[in-house]
């Protein structure tokens, strides 16, 4: 495999990563599947130059989904967190589709704690998660349109190429939880998110890296949200 540093990601290192990801994810039968071989394939690209160890410490994608379309376990989890039943089985739930890190449970998303399928029943209850705000306010979307169950997509929004979220000093940083849990312990330095609208839901990859990624080095991300957008576009399938 060919890798790359996320401290540097120059513009050929984003042409060729973006045509890995392609490669990486063809024939996939599922979305989670597509999604799997995505976050493998970018935990395994970043890699020290010298070490060869990796620079992601935790690579996720998450797509937001309706409560009454998630599987059985899904609706459970997400029940468990917002208390109680949702009034309106549309309510949208930010669902963890993939997962790959340097922990073994971090490579299951069945194993996540807290993030298998996050409830967007209100604007406030969003914000009370202030990186999934963040996450959500950076990419230039509506925090309101979200949790809209009966939203649709205007038409022009799906060719829409969307901002990146971009923390750069992740340490200390208001918008990143787990401060002494996880960002401490496991050396994240900085995060980024890249993703965009797909059919009428949103799409997010989120990469906590234990190397200082530049606000020039998240920019380049933009384009990889649209080849990872490319791959995912044409699956209908989403669990399995």
């Amino acid at each position: 495999m060919r890798t790359f540093d996320l401290g540097t990601f120059e513009l050929h290192d984003m042409l060729r990563c973006g045509l890995d990801i392609r490669q990486a994810a063809r024939n996939a039968p599922s979305l989670e599947a597509a999604a799997n071989s995505v976050v493998r394939y970018l935990f395994g690209a970043f890699r020290d130059p010298g070490s060869g160890e990796p620079q992601a410490a935790l690579v996720r994608l998450y797509k937001t989904h309706p409560y009454r379309e998630l599987e059985p376990e899904l609706r459970v989890f997400a029940k468990a967190a917002l208390g109680e039943a949702p009034r309106d089985e549309g309510m949208r739930c930010l669902t963890l589709l993939a997962t790959a890190g340097s922990e073994e449970g971090w490579n299951d998303r069945r194993q996540s704690q807290g993030h298998r399928a996050i409830p967007l029943a209100s604007v406030r209850m969003v914000h009370r998660a202030p990186m999934i705000a963040q996450l959500i306010e950076q990419m230039g979307m509506d925090v309101e349109y979200l949790v809209r169950p009966e939203a649709t997509v205007v038409p022009d929004a799906e060719g829409r190429t969307y901002n990146i979220f971009h923390v750069e000093n992740a340490e200390g940083s208001s918008y990143i939880p787990a401060q002494e849990e996880f960002v401490v312990p496991f050396g994240i330095r900085s995060v980024i998110g890249f993703g965009g609208i797909l059919r009428g839901e949103m799409f997010a990859v989120v990469i906590f890296s234990r190397v200082v990624i530049s606000a020039a080095v998240a920019n380049r991300f933009r384009n990889i949200a649209l080849e990872v957008k490319a791959v995912l576009h044409p699956i209908e399938r989403v669990f399995g």
